[in-house]
């Protein structure tokens, strides 16, 4: 499926990292797109950059889920493109010690179902939305396609490392789903792919020491440095552009396995 002008798209967690250099690269090919974030400040921004529009919502709520929609598709009409970066990782053990008592204290159940909520729970949300959207539409590709949905997991979905147990069962779930949501899309001529990246540049980094940042780089085989927000995006306007690549996750990681810690 090319993307052409005034193609809508929408990218949730659009306001920084990846999401944002998904968005732009979108853009800069004539999309319209809009932006699901919760960061309005920097969303409007990026949107205004962009030519996009920003929409504050919160992939793990219904109800902001669908106002979401409503106001881009007002703005934009239906999607034909949908690329969930949405995502949140805190980092705990699924038993740890209490510094101050040294009790062993189990991983609570309300952060575990957060992490869920946000990373699994609301990228099915946004595909079984954006697929009902789709399936209205008329086909745009000689095979009779109709949209394409790209999700992004991790490669701790088989990587797990140490703290990673809630982050790591939620990209887990993303990328087993993709092939049976692919299956189930077929008919409607509506291709779903998920993307597992690496060790990709995000803010974050910037808190580390130039020593931390080098030891993470040096755990990269090849190309022995952090992947760049748009080298995802690339790899999204590739998944769009093939229109064989459909129900699988794919790595893009430098060839990195990560180890436990």
């Amino acid at each position: 499926m090319q993307i052409g002008k005034d193609t809508a798209a929408i990218v949730t967690g659009g306001a920084s990292g990846l999401g944002e250099a998904t968005a732009r690269r979108l853009a800069a090919h004539g999309a319209k797109v809009a932006l699901f974030d919760m960061n309005a400040e920097r969303g409007e921004k990026v949107a205004a950059e962009i030519g996009g529009l920003f929409c504050q919502v919160d992939v793990a709520n219904e109800a902001s889920v669908d106002a979401g929609l409503a106001k881009a598709r007002a703005a934009h009409g239906i999607e034909r493109i949908l690329v969930n970066c949405a995502g949140i990782a805190p980092a705990r053990k699924t038993i740890s010690r209490d510094r101050t008592s040294g009790a062993i204290v189990a991983h609570d159940l309300g952060s575990f179902t957060k992490v869920l909520a946000v990373n699994l729970i609301g990228t099915f949300q946004m595909i079984a939305k954006c697929a009902a959207g789709m399936a209205s539409l008329e086909p745009i590709t000689a095979d009779g396609g109709r949209g394409v949905i790209v999700s992004t997991a991790s490669v701790a979905a088989e990587d797990g490392q140490v703290g990673q147990v809630a982050y790591s069962a939620s990209k887990g779930g993303v990328v087993g789903m993709t092939l049976p949501v692919a299956r189930d899309l077929a008919r409607e001529g509506i291709r779903v792919m998920t993307i597992m990246p690496g060790l990709f540049y995000t803010p974050l980094f910037d808190t580390l020491s130039p020593e931390a940042r080098q030891s993470l780089e040096a755990q990269v085989p090849f190309p022995s440095r952090l992947g760049k927000p748009d080298e995802y995006a690339k790899m999204v306007e590739h998944i769009i552009d093939n229109d064989m690549l459909n129900g699988f996750a794919i790595r893009l990681d430098g060839a990195i396995r990560m180890a436990p810690k």
